[in-house]
């Protein structure tokens, strides 16, 4: 019996002392443990130390001499189960104590309520005077658990900061790589490179899953097969109608990517289904394409909405330890520019930037009318809670093969 474990547990001084009195009130114990949890606070009370069982028997019987036979058959056999019961546990006897201790002050409360809703009693002081009761111990005993803080810990912490590199040159140089547990919000014009950008880091020469990356592609705005084909092409080094013409070749390149990448069509998916895609594959890598189309917008409010689901995507890196990127669009602020910053950020010009360990903006001057187009992007670092670097960085996109490089 639970209540004859609790009652063993507090005969220790160092225990009792921590719970006595309105901590642990008389009335969280039934009728007839009740006279003996009350036997123990007198002899806590009057001698010091820790108790027997025998000791609060002969407590219990001096209090109770006016007993019938029955009652002090009953209450020896009580006894005799206490001394047979083992002690729980100090940490799960005082969870125990502050839950039953919880439960008591929710009657009472509840008690005082009826009183109210029946009109037989009409002033605030006898809740006001539970309230002053009550509240210093109310709050349930916290343990925490302190995380590791020596010096080999933090090393060997930091030296998966940057588990998959960067393959982009420049870049690189800059920023190593990243980790599970990162955010990378990505954000861009359209016809600027996202989709190349993501396929050239993941599947080009030296990207993540050449380096054993386990990469998820949700894609929710172009067609999971158009997304593919450029991977196809920065694995192959290979336009898409050089595969065409030289599959073979481009086969033998891509196999040994394609092992490590999936897609999945995503359309009119939410975070809640990437999370249980995240739980049930367990990937490195997480590309969210759009990101901000997982978003679940049942609000009017969409820059909500949006920071919403960049703390789920921000949790879901944490809790299943991957990387995950979330691919978005800028606004057309950000058009023809070189320089952008997090407030050209469409939807939600903070709530991304704010759970973001990494926000990268890429840029490009605005096109020349009847010129080819500029080939050289720039990197902006809007956010680096990596390493702290912020600035422009360019690189070089080759469209038709989607790599970027430096």
């Amino acid at each position: 019996m639970m209540e004859l474990a609790l009652i063993k547990t507090l005969l220790d001084r160092d225990f009792y002392d921590q719970h006595k009195g309105i901590r642990c009130p008389d009335h969280i114990f039934s009728k007839d443990t009740r006279g003996i949890k009350q036997a123990l606070d007198a002899a806590m009370e009057t001698y010091d130390g820790s108790l027997s069982v025998q000791d609060l028997q002969a407590v219990f019987t001096v209090q109770n001499k006016s007993m019938t036979t029955a009652t002090k058959t009953a209450m020896d056999a009580l006894f005799r189960r206490i001394e047979m019961t083992e002690p729980i546990k100090a940490e799960i006897a005082q969870d125990t104590l502050s839950q039953l201790f919880q439960n008591y002050v929710g009657d009472v409360v509840a008690n005082l309520g009826f009183d109210y809703v029946n009109g037989t009693e009409n002033s605030l002081e006898p809740l006001r005077k539970i309230l002053d009761d009550y509240k210093d111990d109310f709050t349930p005993n916290l343990r925490v658990d302190w995380e590791a803080d020596d010096l080999d810990t933090i090393l060997a912490a930091t030296a998966l900061e940057s588990r998959w590199s960067f393959n982009i040159p420049s870049l690189a140089r800059r920023l190593e790589g990243v980790s599970g547990g990162h955010l990378i919000v990505v954000g861009a014009r359209p016809n600027t490179g996202k989709t190349s950008f993501h396929a050239s880091l993941i599947a080009a020469e030296s990207g993540f899953a050449h380096q054993g990356a386990k990469c998820v592609i949700l894609c929710n705005e172009e067609a999971y097969t158009r997304v593919a084909s450029r991977y196809v092409s920065a694995s192959a080094n290979m336009t898409m109608k050089e595969v065409r013409e030289n599959q073979a070749l481009a086969r033998k390149r891509y196999e040994p990517v394609r092992q490590n990448i999936m897609f999945k069509e995503s359309t009119g998916k939410t975070m809640a289904w990437v999370e249980s895609v995240v739980k049930q594959e367990k990937p490195d890598i997480v590309v969210l394409d759009m990101g901000d189309k997982f978003a679940d917008m049942k609000s009017e409010r969409s820059d909500i909405t949006l920071k919403t689901a960049a703390i789920h995507a921000r949790n879901i890196a944490k809790q299943y330890d991957c990387c995950v990127i979330w691919m978005s669009q800028l606004s057309a602020e950000a058009e023809g520019k070189a320089d952008l910053n997090q407030s050209m950020m469409e939807g939600s010009k903070t709530g991304k930037a704010a759970e973001a360990d990494l926000m990268l903006l890429i840029g490009k001057t605005q096109q020349v009318e009847g010129e080819d187009e500029d080939p050289v992007r720039y990197l902006n670092l809007a956010k680096n809670k990596l390493n702290g670097f912020q600035g422009k960085i360019p690189c070089v996109l080759d469209g038709a093969r989607s790599i970027y490089s430096a």
